[in-house]
């Protein structure tokens, strides 16, 4: 009888949070201030970090910036201190667990308690897997995967003991469904879906609402990154490489209206929900079509050139 019960509630509350998302598809939900939060961002040289930095800025954040590369932190920092907030910098390698913890040290005795923190650095080795130094290999899961582990058991405990905060890792498209030729990125991906989503059924048992939670996955986003990425040419305008601004604006609506996930765009949701639903086979089918299967070949290519010619950047 009361597994009955238990049952019946069940359907209710996934009735109501059906109805609730459907709602705010169409409504505009409200947003949540963040005036005086610390919100670290991580990648913060980079053009997503770059504008993230800006448009916490403009919600009255402080912010804590950290990125491998001190002069590109540092322009980021000129920008958001034109705006009037306060903000520090930190050089970091995210690839290094000793280097995260002993500056997470620093921002605690230098500036304060973290309760925003933006995952949002990220690489891609860029090569074929059997012609991939294993190095690279490593660096791509160490950052995008390992590195989410080390920031949170650095900063969610004090984020625990006020029952209060915000963590958003920006993952991608392509760790909800995969491609061909870039193995190193959608398992590091993927890893971090599944330790985001992990983390926020944690946090949810232990009845800690007060810590939120937002998982960002967009497409291709037009920062240079995937440069020579295509997909077939017919496509291309439907389904075009997505502006940096566009998709900051658009996790910040997410972030701000305490949304637990967004796909950029929503057509990111159907092949998602077709790789879990329709047979590998359909699939494969439907990535050959678009030209999918081969998108990356490209943007290798460009890699291999840059190597070549001696302009390859790590960080």
């Amino acid at each position: 009888m009361i597994v009955l019960v238990d049952l019946l509630l069940m359907l209710i509350d996934l009735t109501g949070s059906i109805l609730s998302a459907i709602l705010q598809t169409f409504l505009r939900p409200r947003l949540k201030c963040i005036d005086g939060e610390l919100c670290l961002i991580t990648g913060a040289g980079g053009a997503l970090g770059r504008l993230f930095a800006l448009e916490f800025a403009k919600e009255g954040a402080h912010l804590v910036l950290w990125d491998c590369n001190a002069a590109a932190n540092e322009q980021t920092a000129r920008l958001v201190r034109e705006l009037g907030v306060r903000v520090h910098t930190y050089t970091v390698d995210l690839s290094k667990r000793r280097n995260i913890y002993e500056t997470a040290n620093r921002v605690r005795a230098e500036v304060g308690h973290v309760s925003i923190m933006v995952n949002n650095a990220g690489v891609v080795a860029g090569r074929r897997l059997l012609d991939c130094p294993d190095e690279l290999l490593e660096r791509t899961l160490l950052v995008n995967c390992h590195a989410l582990f080390w920031m949170t058991k650095a900063f969610l405990p004090r984020m625990k003991e006020q029952n209060h905060g915000h963590i958003v890792t920006v993952a991608s498209a392509l760790g909800l469904f995969s491609t061909a030729c870039v193995e190193d990125y959608c398992a590091s991906k993927f890893g971090a879906v599944g330790f985001h989503e992990s983390l926020t059924h944690e946090l949810i048992a232990e009845d800690l609402n007060g810590i939120k939670t937002t998982l960002v996955c967009p497409y291709i986003v037009d920062t240079g990154m995937f440069a020579g990425c295509e997909i077939r040419k017919e496509l291309r305008s439907i389904i075009p490489p997505l502006e940096p601004l566009y998709t900051v604006q658009q996790s910040m609506k997410a972030i701000l209206a305490e949304q637990q996930m967004i796909c950029i765009p929503r057509l990111m949701y159907i092949p998602f929900l077709a790789r879990a639903l329709l047979p590998w086979e359909a699939n494969v089918a439907t990535y050959r079509f678009m030209g999918g299967d081969k998108c990356m070949l490209p943007f290798i290519k460009n890699i291999e050139m840059k190597t070549s010619n001696g302009h390859t950047k790590l960080c």
